[in-house]
């Protein structure tokens, strides 16, 4: 809907900025001249797809307004041009604009978007025709001083383009009608015959390789993802001819010879995974206005605050929960979170370009977030009877193809996972699971890799949850792959555990998977940014369990996640699952023993994010609770300590304002009983915390 959104509104909207009104008539008639060379030059002899009569009549008129461009150019600057020449000039010029970006369009558009889009770029045409038609009524040929046979050809231009009407081809028309029946025998439950569908695309709208349609696919996806409340046909309409076009490339073409090359020979070259490495190559060019400048992170949910920036939701609320009551860009004073506004235009930039660099948007409380354009379109019948027989062909190939075939089929349905609820459970429901499993064994990195993510996208959806700790030894494989992966990607991948873990039945069966904490242990310290994040998710769920904590003791959990803390990527993180791990005696003594353990928490109170001096000042408690005088000594003794809790205090939110005061309460009490002890009363009233506790307080 590009070029109607331009044509439409083009006499409004842009007209200020691309009439040339500031040149002078020389100049300008060149101008008239370039851009038409340009236009006959660039398309001539372009083969057009659809919209050929239309196309190819009007580069002929451009032909014949070329000729008397040149004609004026080469006759030299003439001051006697009237108003009415200049000003059909200056017209001219936007209408050649116009030509130029309608019929670049139909030479590089989809073809199934041309078919369906056949009435309305028709009318596009007939409108520009009405404007060159417009203009030759006010001409004035005779003031210009033409030759004869020119001022001819501009007569019979003139007269063709009053008599030419709306040009609508019955063979384009026909076309279109029958693609629309293929999608209406989808929606009532009958694919239609293979030899119809190759006919069609194959013969009729010579599609004749897998590339073709994937191009098909890519540009009907960025019609719904940038003009999705603008589309005609709507959305779910054109997200049922996407899912027909899928179905048909698989069908028509095979699986095997579609360009994709997922094997890679040198051993070396498998330890680069094609997924993670490009989306790390991207991610290191995002534009400046899509990162939040408090978080220094791409903005997930970008909003304007009074002050007129634009701040990511949760870094903003992190900041005024902070007590700050200023706009951290201009200093000035804030009205409150009310009047912020969600910046929809900035959140849709972001969208479109995490989906053309391949980045999804994830939450950071949240498993996963699909392309919101594509899985926010409501499903017609026909687009899900076209998934489940593209589902039937990959998953037949996942059985029974060859290893390149198995790897495409994967790697497809890795791909249709992620975009909603319904395409994860249709594929569990057709037994992906089991062969998605056996490739876990493959000794290609790629496949290996490809499989485990294809299983951690499915295991999004609870419901499939029990089908892949159902199936035979799948916990065992993934577990392999976490310990043993041939790729870091793989390994990470395994983190799918993350998704299975939110289920409270498995928790303590991941826990006990034998190497399983290891390798959470070993990618901690190893892993990416991204995977170590994805890491801690896990072993907060499983520390959650009480039967978890011995586990995690005995396997060198807690020693890694202890030493997290240093790492600013996870440090907060960190803090939060030592938290959870204290609020057991046997896990709180093993936190208390790690030396760097209460020092690397103070330094989070100390600098840390909000959340993450709240979470620091959570373990601390909770050490201090269940781990003796030693360790109480030890936080009492740590640098600044009074200072850090006292400011938590008066500048966290309420849940940190609890745990520093619950913690301040604490180190009072142990601090004056250690003067009991040592028999000095006087100074056992002495103390240099000044939280207030005056108030009971709950420990949690």
């Amino acid at each position: 809907m590009a070029t109607a959104a331009i044509i439409a509104s083009v006499r409004r909207r842009i007209l200020p900025f691309l009439a040339p009104l500031d040149l002078s008539d020389e100049p300008l008639v060149q101008t008239l001249a370039s851009i038409s060379s340009e236009i006959i030059s660039c398309f001539t002899g372009v083969s057009f797809s659809f919209q050929r009569r239309n196309s190819r009549s009007l580069i002929r008129k451009i032909q014949i307004f070329l000729v008397l461009f040149q004609y004026l150019a080469d006759s030299g600057f003439d001051s006697n041009y009237s108003s009415t020449a200049l000003t059909c000039f200056k017209e001219l010029y936007l209408t050649l604009y116009l030509s130029k970006i309608l019929v670049h369009y139909c030479a590089h558009s989809s073809k199934l978007w041309l078919l369906l889009q056949t009435p309305l770029v028709s009318g596009f045409f007939d409108i520009l025709n009405g404007d060159f038609s417009t203009l030759l009524d006010v001409f004035p040929i005779n003031n210009l001083r033409l030759s004869d046979d020119i001022r001819e050809h501009i007569e019979l231009l003139k007269k063709q383009s009053s008599n030419s009407r709306l040009f609508i081809d019955v063979n384009e028309e026909m076309l279109r009608e029958r693609l629309y029946s293929f999608l209406d025998g989808f929606e009532n439950g009958r694919i239609p015959d293979s030899q119809d569908l190759r006919d069609f695309f194959v013969e009729k709208l010579k599609i004749r390789d897998p590339k073709t349609c994937v191009a098909e696919i890519g540009f009907l996806e960025e019609q719904i993802m940038y003009y999705d409340s603008d589309l005609e046909p709507t959305g779910s309409v054109i997200k049922g001819f996407i899912d027909m076009i899928r179905y048909c490339r698989f069908l028509l073409f095979g699986i095997e010879d579609n360009g994709l090359e997922w094997r890679i020979k040198n051993s070396e070259k498998q330890r680069k995974c094609f997924i993670a490495q490009e989306i790390g190559d991207t991610f290191r060019n995002v534009p400046n206005d899509f990162i939040c400048s408090i978080s220094l992170d791409l903005m997930k949910d970008p909003v304007i605050v009074s002050t007129g920036k634009t701040y990511d939701r949760i870094s903003i609320d992190s900041w005024i929960e902070a007590g700050h009551s200023t706009c951290p860009t201009t200093r000035q004073t804030l009205m409150d979170s009310s009047s912020m506004v969600p910046n929809r235009a900035l959140s849709r930039l972001i969208t479109w370009w995490c989906t053309a660099t391949g980045i999804s948007l994830e939450s950071e409380d949240s498993v996963y977030c699909p392309n919101e354009s594509l899985a926010s379109v409501l499903k017609s019948r026909a687009s899900v009877e076209a998934i489940k027989a593209t589902i039937m062909i990959l998953i037949q190939n996942l059985e029974n193809g060859s290893e390149s075939a198995q790897t495409v089929a994967a790697q497809e349905l890795r791909l249709l996972a992620r975009f909603g609820v319904e395409e994860r459970l249709l594929i569990a429901e057709a037994g992906a699971i089991p062969h998605l499993h056996m490739l876990l064994k493959s000794e290609n990195g790629i496949t290996q890799e490809i499989s485990i993510t294809a299983m951690f996208n499915l295991a999004v959806q609870e419901k499939n949850r029990s089908l892949i700790m159902e199936e035979n030894d799948c916990l065992e494989s993934i577990v392999s792959v976490l310990v043993s992966g041939l790729t870091m990607e793989a390994r990470e991948n395994a983190a799918l555990l993350f998704c299975l873990s939110l289920t409270e039945a498995y928790k303590i069966q991941i826990a006990n998977a034998n190497g399983c904490i290891e390798s959470f242990a070993w990618l901690i310290q190893n892993g990416t940014p991204r995977g170590k994040k994805d890491v801690m998710k896990l072993l907060f769920n499983i520390s959650i369990h009480p039967d978890s904590c011995m586990r995690m003791v005995n396997s060198g959990g807690v020693s890694a996640i202890v030493g997290a803390l240093a790492d600013e990527v996870v440090a907060e993180r960190a803090a939060k699952v030592l938290a959870e791990v204290a609020k057991q005696s046997l896990g709180a003594e093993t936190i208390g023993r790690e030396e760097s353990a209460i020092p690397g928490l103070v330094k989070l109170m100390r600098c840390g994010t909000p959340k993450g001096k709240e979470f620091a000042a959570d373990a601390l408690l909770q050490l201090c609770m269940r781990s003796g005088t030693v360790v109480v000594g030890k936080v009492v003794k740590a640098p600044a300590i009074t200072f850090l809790m006292n400011k938590l205090y008066w500048t966290g939110s309420d849940r940190a304002k609890r745990k520093a005061n619950s913690l301040a309460l604490l180190l009072k009490k142990s601090r004056n009983a250690g003067m009991m002890r040592s028999g000095n009363r006087e100074e056992s009233f002495q103390t240099d915390v000044h939280v207030p506790i005056s108030i009971p307080v709950s420990l949690q």
